[in-house]
């Protein structure tokens, strides 16, 4: 479901600029989502807050940070009030966690279904993420399950929540 002002719990989908938004698209055109126009998710908190993946570890950010930057917001059809305090409170979890381009590798990997020794591990670890990934388990550890589709834990990219929650 998309929305204009945004709600605690909802998910905030933006671009990138430069070569980092480029390895971005590339990086999901590899994962069969196409050189898509979203390549950055953060998730809305109370308060005009905001916690989202970057390069130097999880944060809590102001929202005010995107104004002026076109920002899609989404959420899941019927998300309880409940739900969506279980989503931002999961996110203290997650403040500091890495941000990890190799992500992006591992989700390819499993895409072209490369036998690596534990790569369900790797993709699946909390103790780096990319964004998309921060976002789905802030979701996963509040009991939404955002995919029904037997994905493994962590492989998510900004369109796969862009395909999921906006078309």
């Amino acid at each position: 479901m998309k929305h204009t002002h945004p709600l605690p719990g909802d998910i905030g989908l933006t671009q990138i600029s430069g070569v980092t938004g480029q390895l971005i698209r590339l990086g999901q055109w590899i994962n069969k989502d196409g050189f898509a126009d979203y390549q950055h998710v953060f998730l809305v908190l109370p308060d005009e807050q905001l916690l989202e993946a970057v390069p130097g570890g999880a944060r809590i950010s102001s929202l005010s940070g995107y104004t002026g930057t076109d920002v899609l917001y989404v959420c899941p059809k019927r998300l309880t009030w409940q739900q969506r305090t279980a989503i931002c409170e999961a996110s203290t979890r997650y403040i500091g966690v890495p941000y990890s381009f190799l992500d992006y590798a591992a989700i390819a990997a499993h895409r072209f279904r490369l036998p690596l020794p534990g790569l369900r591990r790797y993709v699946a670890s909390t103790r780096h993420m990319i964004c998309s990934q921060l976002v789905d388990q802030c979701y996963l550890d509040a009991g939404v399950h955002l995919f029904a589709d037997g994905r493994w834990p962590g492989y998510v990219t900004p369109m796969a929540l862009y395909n999921l929650l906006a078309r």
